[in-house]
């Protein structure tokens, strides 16, 4: 009873005790509003910065995404939002650098098609992650209906009622609409004891977190397959009770900037927000 009060208290922690809305009239203001809201201080270090674009430039309109892609743009520019949020770089490395694409035609065209829209992004990765409760965890847990089975108010472990390891990847095949998903284990291995690792953490974590007797199964993002994959592999085919789902990266956070636009609307109004999901960035056969 007191694990499903702490986890029933998510919306109602300090990301979402927000005393008034503002109207921001550019999308510099409206980071000011999101430097205001979290509850961490902003690091001097950070990714979480402007990417693309003129801050200062008239607000029309936000679309919040998990990849800031061709195809996530194009949409926020039909549905008019000229100011996007993304959580994940844009130019095809962690810190945006450009330099070493500077003849590469799809970067060019990519970097044209937001000059030509007068679209500005900005980068909301390392403080929605620091902000307490961390928002990609709480929007994922909620996606994945595990809010109520966390052991002593987790974001990572659970203990849920016994599944299969088949039913259970059925389960979240369905609930994110994938064409495929990914795991290694036994599909008939029983369990109740999982782990949330959201994204790409490292093969050596997620194995840390496998070696954790407390730990059956961990739905993750993705992995080395030479790190991740071989230990799982080596623990199955020795009778280990071990089991790993991946989602995917943008599966595994995509929930999570889904909660962060929900959260914007509590601080800002008078602009429209939308949340944009990504397609598959591959195609299975």
């Amino acid at each position: 009873m007191k694990t499903k009060l702490l986890i029933n208290l998510f919306l109602l922690t300090p990301l979402f005790l927000c005393a008034q809305t503002n109207k921001p009239k550019t999308p510099e203001e409206v980071v000011v509003l999101i430097k205001k809201n979290v509850t961490c201080d902003w690091a001097s270090q950070t990714v979480d910065n402007f990417k693309a674009g003129d801050p200062n430039s008239t607000l029309k309109g936000i679309a919040v995404c998990m990849f800031a892609d061709m195809q996530t743009l194009k949409t926020a520019v039909e549905k008019r939002c000229n100011f996007i949020i993304t959580h994940e770089p844009v130019f095809y490395n962690h810190p945006d650098e450009t330099a070493s694409f500077a003849n590469d035609p799809v970067y060019l065209e990519k970097a044209k098609y937001i000059k030509d829209h007068n679209l500005v992004i900005f980068r909301f990765h390392d403080h929605i992650h620091a902000t307490k409760p961390d928002g990609i965890s709480v929007g994922m847990i909620n996606k994945l209906g595990l809010k109520d089975y966390s052991v002593k108010g987790s974001l990572t472990h659970f203990k849920i009622p016994e599944k299969t390891v088949g039913g259970y990847v059925k389960e979240l095949k369905k609930n994110f609409d994938l064409e495929s998903i990914r795991y290694i284990g036994n599909p008939e291995m029983k369990f109740t004891k999982v782990a949330f690792m959201a994204g790409a953490p490292g093969g050596q974590r997620q194995i840390q977190m496998l070696q954790n007797p407390d730990v059956e199964v961990i739905i993750a993002g993705e992995a080395p397959e030479w790190e991740t994959y071989l230990y799982t592999n080596d623990a199955v085919a020795l009778g280990k009770n071990k089991t790993v789902i991946f989602l995917g990266h943008i599966k595994s956070e995509e929930a999570g900037m889904e909660y962060c636009a929900e959260w914007l609307g509590t601080f800002v109004s008078g602009v429209p927000i939308h949340f944009i999901e990504n397609k598959a960035n591959f195609i299975t056969f």
